[in-house]
């Protein structure tokens, strides 16, 4: 294998600022490591907000902001590479998984990853339509068990799931569905015949019926649409209801615009008000990704289904710039790059 390789990365931050394809220094995967051949690498609607600087502060105190900036957080690939204390893993292998945010993303032919980021791939799911799945996965994951929304909680209980059309939406009305949980999405006039494939009970326009005009009936709420409903999905929590999600919190704002102590203290204090007005013995929380190996292997026994609705438009690596753009246009269909062999 090289010591170097292709990868999309960005000289510098900005809404304008354009990946170029790079030939960059493949390091040598460290202790618990592994090195992966990307075969396709999904773009997300974090990556674009990442190359206009959103959470550039915070991402940076973790090693994740220096340029050039590769981005990217899902991958489907074969193992090249093992490190030391690796188990279960052997050249060969061919694996999928995310990532954290870092500044040596998926957007590559290579990549360096922790073993405990990885899963064996499952048969049957071809390599872009498993790299479309495990950030909004997990992400989702995460976000149900912040709200209080288990397998045997769900059963049965009303949820909402407002901004349904989209990747993190669509994945979080297909698993609700198969819980048993009773599933109200709302979502753009284009995306309703979706959310209904996904598994959605009722799916509405909210741009025709307003959230304030739903009934107060929910026994949870996710939010993966807009800050600005935040307050109008609370007002829907029943008594007695698990909690409510969000994963378009201001927390990475706060620190861009008011620096570390003082944003993480903004944070504080405005989780602190709105948890508030979630009814008594209710959860709310402000959800972020993070890997997390259970939740992957899950999604590996699963991938067969999601990946079932899934819809992906590929693209070369060298064609990155326009990957973004679809992602940023909001066109339908997963960004997918597809790095050479």
């Amino acid at each position: 294998m090289s010591s170097h390789h292709l990868a999309a990365a960005f000289d510098g931050y900005g809404a304008s600022a354009v990946p170029q394809l790079r030939r960059l220094a493949l390091p040598a995967p460290q202790r618990g490591e592994i090195v992966v051949r990307v075969q396709a690498a999904a773009v997300n609607p974090i990556d674009v907000r990442r190359r206009g600087g959103y959470g550039r502060k915070l991402f940076g105190l973790l090693g994740a902001a220096r340029l050039p900036l590769v981005l990217g957080n899902d991958y489907a690939g074969m193992v090249t590479a093992v490190g030391a204390g690796v188990p279960g893993l052997r050249v060969g292998d061919a694996v999928f998984g995310a990532k954290p945010p870092s500044s040596a993303g998926t957007h590559a032919q290579y990549v360096v990853v922790r073993a405990e980021h990885a899963v064996l791939r499952p048969r049957g799911v071809p390599a872009p339509l498993l790299a479309a799945l495990p950030y909004n996965y997990l992400t989702v994951r995460r976000a149900l068990a912040d709200a209080g929304i288990e397998r045997a909680s769900a059963h049965g209980r009303a949820v909402l799931v407002h901004g349904a059309g989209g990747g993190l939406g669509l994945l979080a009305l297909q698993i609700l569905n198969a819980w048993g949980a009773h599933v109200t999405a709302t979502c753009g006039a284009a995306a309703i015949d979706s959310c209904r494939r996904a598994g959605a009970l009722h799916a509405l326009d909210y741009r025709r019926l307003p959230l304030a005009g739903l009934p107060r009936r929910f026994a949870a709420t996710l939010n993966f649409a807009d800050w600005e409903d935040e307050a109008a999905l609370l007002a829907l929590l029943a008594p007695g209801a698990l909690g409510h999600a969000t994963t378009v919190h201001p927390m990475l704002g706060n620190v861009d615009r008011l620096g570390l102590l003082r944003g993480a203290l903004a944070t504080l204090r405005q989780r602190r008000q709105w948890r508030a007005r979630v009814p008594a013995g209710a959860r709310y929380a402000w959800t972020v990704f993070r890997p997390d190996h259970a939740a992957l292997a899950q999604l590996a026994d699963e991938a067969v289904s999601y990946a079932a609705l899934a819809s992906i438009t590929p693209y070369d690596l060298s064609d990155a710039a326009q990957a973004f753009q679809h992602v940023e246009q909001r066109r339908p269909g997963r960004a997918v790059l597809l790095p050479p062999a």
